[in-house]
C-alpha cells in the first residue's frame, strides 16, 4: 500500500450573484426531496461516481452500499436542507442528484453533484447546482461552498463558470493498494470530508 495525496479546492460563491436557474431540456423533470428517496439518491450517486476520480478519493462513492450509507448520513445530518437537495428524472429513470447542508449560519455546503454518464453534456450539472443554490437562498443563506478534486477539470470549470472562486487548497491523503494497471488504484478506508 502507498499513500497518494490529492489536491482539492474549496470553492465559494456569493449567493446573491448566482446565475438564474436555466430551463431544463423538455424530457427532464425536478424531483424534490422526500425521505423515501434516499436509496434513489444513493443509486444515482453510485452510477454517477463509479469509475471517476472521486470514487478513488472517497471510496464510499465506488460502492453501492457505501453510497447508501453516505446518503443516509447526509439526510440525517444536522443542517440538512431539503430545499437544496434534488433529483433529476427523465422517462428512462433518475439521472442526476445533488444535496445541500447548512454548514454554519449563512453558509451552505454542497455535498455531491452527480449526473450519470449517459446524460452528461446537456447542462444538467449546471441546472442541479443552480437549483441547490436557489434552495440555499430560500433558506436565507448568503454564501455556499463545495470541495472539488483539482484534476477533475470539467467540474472545476463548471464551478468557475457559475461564479465559484477558489478560497483554499487542501490535500487529501488516500491509501492506495498497489495495482499494476494504469488506473489510479483502489483506495481504502477513507472518510467523506463533509461527514467528519
Amino acid at each position: 500500500m502507498s499513500v497518494r495525496y490529492f489536491k482539492r479546492y474549496k470553492m465559494e460563491i456569493d449567493l446573491y450573484d448566482a446565475p438564474p436557474l436555466p430551463v431544463l431540456p423538455p424530457v427532464y423533470t425536478w424531483v424534490s426531496w422526500d425521505e423515501s428517496l434516499i436509496s434513489i439518491h444513493a443509486d444515482v450517486k453510485f452510477r454517477s461516481f463509479a469509475g471517476e476520480i472521486d470514487a478513488t478519493v472517497f471510496p464510499s462513492l465506488s460502492d453501492a452500499n457505501g453510497c447508501f450509507h453516505l446518503m443516509n448520513e447526509i439526510a440525517h445530518k444536522r443542517g440538512f436542507l431539503p430545499e437544496a437537495t434534488w433529483l433529476l428524472a427523465c422517462p428512462s429513470g433518475y439521472v442526476g442528484t445533488i444535496q445541500g447542508i447548512r454548514d454554519r449560519p449563512g453558509l451552505g455546503a454542497i455535498q455531491n453533484l452527480g449526473v450519470v454518464p449517459a446524460h452528461r453534456g446537456q447542462h444538467l450539472g449546471t441546472a442541479l447546482m443552480l437549483k441547490a443554490l436557489q434552495g440555499f437562498r430560500r433558506a436565507g443563506l448568503g454564501r455556499a461552498f463545495l470541495e472539488v478534486t483539482a484534476i477533475n477539470d470539467a467540474a472545476v470549470q463548471l464551478y468557475r463558470r457559475l461564479g465559484f472562486r477558489c478560497r483554499k487548497t487542501l490535500y487529501r491523503a488516500v491509501e492506495i493498494l498497489s495495482d499494476p494497471s494504469p488506473l489510479v488504484g483502489h483506495a481504502v478506508a477513507s472518510r467523506h470530508p463533509f461527514l467528519d
